[in-house]
């Protein structure tokens, strides 16, 4: 496996994505991002480490561009400009970041085996928290019963 870190980019086959986005055309950029998201959200298959790798890296390129999102920075990221991106990969890239952290998800075997596994699992959660916050815990009462 070529990791050297725990982030979206950090692999070698989220770093070939990258340059893959960089080699397409402005107009296929968002289809490539929403077919890798589908491939990885698809429930009916094991989800190899690949798919999850990539899948990672455009959810993290969908956060880049979510209001409370950072951006993607990574040496390895792509290079070139994306398009606006749809809403409703937010969705969706929640979906397969879920599926990347299941029992049926071969990179999440893999990272549960390593000392790093706790922190790559806290940065999956990070992406997904801004797509998809947490409700926190309601303090008090609004109104007596």
């Amino acid at each position: 496996m070529g990791t050297w870190d725990i982030g979206p980019f950090d692999n070698d086959t989220a770093a070939d994505f990258a340059g893959d986005l960089d080699e397409a055309t402005m107009e296929e950029r968002e289809s490539m991002i929403r077919r890798v998201l589908k491939r990885a959200a698809d429930p009916a298959d094991y989800l190899i480490t690949p798919d999850a790798e990539r899948a990672v890296a455009a959810a993290a390129l969908v956060v880049a561009q979510h209001p409370d999102g950072e951006p993607a920075c990574s040496n390895y990221g792509p290079s070139e400009p994306l398009p606006e991106l749809p809403t409703d990969l937010r969705t969706l890239a929640v979906e397969a970041l879920d599926r990347v952290v299941d029992e049926r998800s071969e990179i999440a075997e893999l990272w549960d085996e390593v000392t790093n596994g706790p922190r790559w699992r806290q940065d999956i959660t990070r992406l997904r928290d801004v797509l998809d916050p947490p409700i926190p815990p309601q303090e008090e009462a609004l109104f007596q019963i």
